[in-house]
């Protein structure tokens, strides 16, 4: 049984000193076995700039390291300012002044630090004006950058700066974005993934729009642009690993679309009629100049999630219809998969090494299904409404090891619409040879009764299981739960200092690490071994779901 104190995040009256001021009865810190965690500060949009009801869009959380620009030419002689500093002024321009001064102030951010006063919106704009010099292709935008989605509008935000409002806001004007990703690898600028509930799909350059002074997005590549290859909204999206610029979406239609980045698509986009919905097939584009050069057809129903393994060896997908399907996806083969306890699954992630899987759903569990055994091998419970998001936190320290440098425990975490956030410990020694023992701390555990022929064998390559009964599952406990948010959460992304936990409306939480908690978080060339150690989306996605 789970601590009710854990669950609503230890309540305490407001007086508190740990009490957060913004979320009433929500405490600023959470304890584990390894220290305590403690809330650091808070990413969210701007209220005043919301023209739009949020509709059916959750948010989804994306972190972005850009690099240093190779090419850089060297700075005129009267900026007194660094170029950073001028996407500060148009973070001034985007928050505005308004009615009476306001004082913007950036500070620990990827760039220099810088106070100014907006008195009007005229003025803000005059003062955008003087300093345009500064924001010319030579601008580095240097940094880490959380990208994150709410209503009409995609927001970023200087992942290194205190400031809670984001330093940019790109409008929709037809649809809603739904999700994102971004790679860091880009070759040629367009780093950024953005897919809308139209199924619309752009590529831009997150610089570019760094560098640009309007709400729209500039510089874009379109993909099915007006329905011309699928008029179901996108749910998830997905650069492909070592795939040279190729990226995934997947659809609400159950398919999913291979396109290639730079490619026009001046040729027959048109795939075969799908005869059996229920059935698994790829089709190629027809001609050299297609794009999409593929149509996967995953399920019937909706396709939630999508994640890549790290190598990009393997494909998993979560959907409407309950199955985990895990693919090679350079060799278009199904290779295992099954269905969860109940309802929908909304969201998968893997471990590092990829050797496991996480998903959660609508059965308000966590699975933790292995690669090698092809099933489920454990069950986490804890959760009491539908789990929302998965990850493995690749940064956290096993305190034991087996002397051959291989992981013999993993830390992930899940949230889910019950404003939870739940970490566990899968300890590799109870799992690989279940065991009929109750271990205390949040190690697997069997209910009663005998078991069954779900541990007997491997399942062959290319077989859906059917859902395990529950006493044949070890069970894992959490060991924390903690009330983060007063909003149903929708994404969680682990980094090298800290938790980042993301609630459907647009407010994200840095919950800095017991080892980094009492300094400010590092420069942004930290950040980089975050990006390129996942090799995900957040999840990461982060990983989360779109709910629909």
């Amino acid at each position: 049984m789970i601590n009710s104190s854990n669950i609503n995040g230890g309540m305490s009256s407001p007086s508190s000193s740990s009490v957060n001021p913004r979320s009433p009865g929500l405490k600023t810190y959470f304890k584990t076995p390894e220290g305590r965690y403690k809330l650091h500060y808070e990413k969210t949009h701007p209220s005043s700039l919301l023209q739009y009801p949020h509709g059916k869009s959750v948010t989804q959380v994306t972190l972005a390291y850009l690099k240093e620009k190779q090419a850089q030419l060297a700075p005129t002689p009267s900026s007194s300012m660094s170029a950073s500093s001028g996407v500060r002024f148009a973070a001034a321009r985007f928050l505005g002044g308004g009615n009476g001064g306001r004082t913007l102030s950036f500070v620990g951010g990827n760039g220099a630090s810088k106070s100014f006063t907006g008195t009007s919106r005229s003025s803000s704009l005059g003062g955008l004006s003087n300093c345009n010099s500064m924001l010319t292709s030579n601008y580095d935008g240097k940094g880490t950058y959380l990208i994150f989605n709410l209503g009409d509008t995609i927001y970023i935000s200087d992942f290194n700066s205190q400031d809670k409002d984001p330093i940019k806001a790109i409008h929709f004007s037809n649809s809603n974005p739904v999700c994102h990703a971004f790679d860091a690898e880009a070759k040629d600028g367009h780093d950024l993934l953005i897919g809308l509930n139209s199924g619309d799909v752009y590529s831009v350059s997150l610089r570019q729009q760094l560098q640009d002074f309007g709400k729209k997005l500039v510089g874009a590549q379109h993909y099915n642009k007006d329905g011309s290859v699928s008029t179901s909204r996108c749910t998830s999206i997905a650069w492909i690993p070592q795939g040279d610029g190729a990226f995934a979406v997947a659809h609400s239609d159950g398919n999913l679309y291979v396109y290639e980045k730079g490619k026009d698509g001046t040729g027959d986009s048109s795939f075969p009629v799908i005869k059996d919905q229920t059935q698994f097939t790829v089709a190629h584009a027809r001609s050299s100049k297609s794009n999409p050069v593929a149509r996967w057809h995953i399920c019937q129903g909706s396709i939630n999630s999508i994640a890549f393994s790290s190598d990009g060896t393997y494909l998993a997908t979560v959907g409407r219809d309950g199955y985990l399907r895990v693919f090679d996806y350079s060799k278009e083969q199904l290779i295992c998969g099954g269905k969860s306890y109940y309802g929908a699954l909304l969201c998968c992630a893997w471990s590092l090494d990829g050797k496991y899987i996480l998903t959660g759903g609508e059965d308000d569990l966590v699975q933790v299904w292995s690669m090698e055994d092809r099933k489920v091998v454990a069950w986490g419970e804890g959760h009491s409404s539908w789990v929302s998001g998965v990850a493995f936190d690749s940064y956290w320290s096993s305190p034991s090891s087996d002397g051959t440098g291989e992981s013999v425990m993993y830390r992930f975490g899940s949230v889910g619409q019950d404003t939870q956030l739940l970490l566990w410990d899968l300890s590799m020694e109870e799992i690989v040879v279940p065991l009929r023992r109750c271990p205390p701390g949040g190690s697997p555990t069997f209910g009663s009764g005998s078991q069954s022929s779900h541990w007997d064998s491997i399942s062959p390559v290319g077989t859906l299981q059917p859902a395990p009964s529950m006493q044949d599952v070890p069970k894992l406990s959490p060991v924390v739960a903690h009330r983060v948010h007063s909003e149903p959460l929708s994404g969680l992304i682990f980094t090298q200092e800290s938790i980042l936990t993301a609630c459907r409306e647009g407010h994200v939480k840095f919950w800095m690490r017991p080892r980094s908690s009492e300094s400010p978080p590092s420069n942004s060339e930290g950040l980089l071994s975050t990006i390129s150690k996942e090799k995900l989306l957040m999840p990461g996605k982060v990983g989360g779901s779109s709910f629909k």
